[in-house]
């Protein structure tokens, strides 16, 4: 990776993602300055030599202050839940965060911008692997975490055609790894499955990727990423099943062996999802992601590969690293 020397700004650096791209600029000696909320869990920075900027999307001078002095902007931050009770704050982050960060980065003069989307902003290909070209619109989206995301890369796009902003959109997967703290939604099916809690399974796909290869992805964009254009960011098509076989393996445990029909899984859901509205814990189960589960999530990556070099690794060692980080922070004691 040859981009050049300059200081970057990471948003949402104390996440999983965000910091797997603030390790990988670290780790080609890069500045690096993070934006974080004053009262944030920062032990995913506790081993990295970078610059804390205290602040928030919502703080438009915090971001200015941020931004100062920096070459590259990297933003990643985002509210990633796939249920919540009340999704204005979702939209407030996802979305208006976004214009005001793009904003400010314009009127910085930041060289370049990694955006990070998401898959979940594209079309579904039946029987089939989507690309950057699959079409796809609002209503398309289900629940309010895809419908942000969608918002928000609008909002990017934009900002790209009306004001020049120098920005490259890449479209994360499903990513898995180390350092998934709270954990993630895909996070949390692989430690549930690895602690054996997930007797069956609905018929569906996802598209697996190394987090650390998605960090990768986000450097490589930024050197070499035409502005305007999005690259998917992902790995392996794998059903379901075979991703819980994996987990499986990896733990040495028996994999779930009974396949769940939709029509079980929604009245599943609806009762984790009242359940949670009284508990005020995030249900296992959602309506939305039953939904979402109709249709095998398969994107491929071949579009990155050739313009950035990107070359993912198996969704095998995913697998195994996510849950080798997870026995080693304990959360499978």
């Amino acid at each position: 990776m040859s981009l050049s020397p300059g200081l970057s700004l990471v948003t949402g650096a104390t996440g999983f993602v965000g910091s797997a791209v603030a390790r990988a600029l670290v780790g080609i000696g890069h500045d690096v300055r993070v934006l974080a909320r004053p009262n944030s869990d920062r032990r995913n920075l506790g081993d990295l030599s970078v610059e804390v900027a205290e602040g928030s999307l919502e703080d438009a001078p915090s971001l200015v202050r941020a931004l100062a002095d920096c070459r590259y902007l990297f933003h990643v931050a985002a509210d990633y839940r796939l249920w919540v009770t009340d999704p204005t704050p979702m939209f407030r982050t996802n979305v208006e965060g976004t214009r005001i960060l793009m904003r400010a980065a314009l009127d910085a003069g930041i060289e370049r911008v990694v955006y990070t989307s998401s898959v979940a902003t594209l079309g579904l290909v039946p029987q089939g692997s989507a690309d950057e070209q699959t079409p796809s619109n609002v209503e398309d989206m289900i629940g309010p975490y895809k419908r942000s995301k969608y918002q928000a890369e609008e909002v990017v796009r934009g900002l790209i055609s009306r004001r020049a902003l120098p920005a490259v959109i890449v479209n994360p997967s499903t990513p898995v790894g180390p350092r998934d703290r709270r954990p993630t939604p895909t996070g949390r099916l692989i430690l549930e499955a690895a602690r054996g809690h997930m007797p069956g399974y609905v018929e569906t796909g996802l598209n697996i990727v190394h987090v650390d290869d998605v960090a990768a992805g986000h450097l490589a964009a930024a050197e070499l990423g035409r502005v305007g254009e999005c690259y998917i960011l992902g790995g392996e098509n794998l059903p379901l099943a075979k991703i819980l076989a994996e987990v499986a393996q990896a733990v040495g445990i028996r994999p779930p062996r009974i396949r769940v029909p939709y029509s079980m899984a929604y009245p599943a859901a609806i009762g984790a999802e009242l359940i949670a509205r009284l508990s005020g814990k995030e249900p296992f189960i959602t309506l939305d992601g039953v939904r979402m589960a109709r249709k095998k999530m398969y994107f491929t990556s071949e579009k990155a590969s050739r313009e950035l070099g990107y070359a993912p690794r198996p969704a095998r060692n995913a697998i195994a690293d996510a849950i080798g980080w997870f026995k080693a922070s304990g959360y499978l004691r």
